[in-house]
């Protein structure tokens, strides 16, 4: 994912730091209050405990793969968490395709296992366009931008979720998806609140208005869904850098989701990388939630990474009871998303969860 980060002078921090260390010697720096956080569990062992969290598969679009996989014999994985685009669920306007959905209810449901929606309106690594061609009109300002990284690379696309004309055709989307599934799926998930868009790139975009946005999206699934889990996934905001530059638009996310009951999660379980512990870790940990906390485990973490990034030596060991008693005891989360990223999963997750498969 891209992080848009706040255009703090490297020198400044540095002359902030040496006077904060003259007034104090034993100053520490903020933005490493949880550095070590992850060393409480680095002797956690399989077999995972029962400990009441959820397990859920992640698939992201990759629907073949839940054919034959072993989750399906496995009693401790509720289900599959498989990610489907805006553009194929409403191929035209107000004309939906929920094929995919319901054979993916009914294979996992043959095996006694749930679905868990990821809603994708952004894509990352890839030239996917998650806006359906009606939205790609001047009515909705053009209704999708491309995403750009730290380099100025474009990785992507996202779509105006800061729009008011695109909020309302993403909640009539909700409305039918609820109308068709609330009940029969585990739970739903809006996407990231990362993206790689600024004002430069967009000219109609602010962060005031896109955290205000996400919280109109959030109020909308919590609105349409009565009875399946619903959650967004709040990992970074643009405009703010935390604890440097706390403008308060990742809070007032986790806020809003408390107050209107929507479940709240993030993805990248990265114990050691200062991003994720200053943001969305920190948000799960400082606070006590009635909603429901969620964590995902995806592409690359299992090696201590995110995504494209490569991991300079493999861990020495399994991450996998270190990244579940963090989950567990750390963030309090009450359910786990466990990407399907070979060799690791087969090979690390499922003995980990001690139960062999069922025949």
């Amino acid at each position: 994912m891209t992080l848009f980060k706040p255009c703090l002078l490297p020198a400044a921090i540095a002359l902030y730091a040496q006077c904060a260390a003259g007034n104090d010697a034993h100053w520490q720096n903020p933005a490493d209050r949880y550095a070590d956080a992850w060393t409480r569990y680095q002797q956690a062992e399989c077999p995972l405990p029962d400990d009441g969290i959820r397990h859920f598969v992640y698939f992201a679009r990759d629907r073949d793969s839940l054919r034959g996989h072993p989750l399906l014999q496995h009693p401790r994985f509720a289900g599959a968490q498989v990610m489907y685009l805006w553009r194929d669920l409403e191929p035209e306007r107000d004309q939906y395709d929920f094929s995919r959905i319901h054979a993916d209810i009914d294979y996992l449901a043959s095996h006694g296992k749930s679905l868990w929606i990821q809603l994708q309106d952004a894509t990352f690594f890839d030239p996917y366009q998650p806006a359906p061609d009606y939205l790609l009109s001047d009515e909705f300002a053009g209704g999708a931008v491309p995403q750009y990284t730290d380099e100025g690379d474009t990785e992507g696309w996202v779509v105006k979720r800061w729009n008011p004309a695109v909020q309302a055709r993403f909640a009539a989307l909700l409305e039918a998806l609820a109308g068709a599934f609330d009940g029969t799926i585990a739970g739903i998930n809006l996407q990231e609140s990362a993206i790689g868009v600024s004002q430069v790139s967009s000219g109609d975009f602010t962060p005031e208005a896109y955290a205000q946005a996400l919280k109109t999206n959030m109020s909308a699934l919590g609105s349409a869904f009565d009875v399946s889990m619903t959650m967004q996934y709040a990992n970074f905001m643009p405009g703010e850098w935390l604890p440097w530059e706390d403008e308060g638009y990742l809070e007032s996310i986790y806020e809003h989701g408390q107050a209107i009951g929507v479940g709240l999660g993030a993805p990248d379980l990265m114990v050691t990388r200062r991003g994720q512990l200053n943001h969305a870790l920190a948000m799960m940990h400082e606070d006590e939630y009635s909603v429901p906390l969620g964590i995902a485990v995806q592409d690359g973490n299992y090696a201590g990474v995110t995504g494209r990034e490569v991991a300079a030596n493999e861990p020495a060991g399994s991450l996998v009871p270190l990244l579940h008693a963090f989950a567990a005891d750390f963030l309090n989360v009450d359910i786990m998303f466990w990407v399907n990223q070979p060799p690791y999963f087969e090979r690390d997750v499922l003995p980990c969860f001690g139960s062999k498969p069922q025949p």
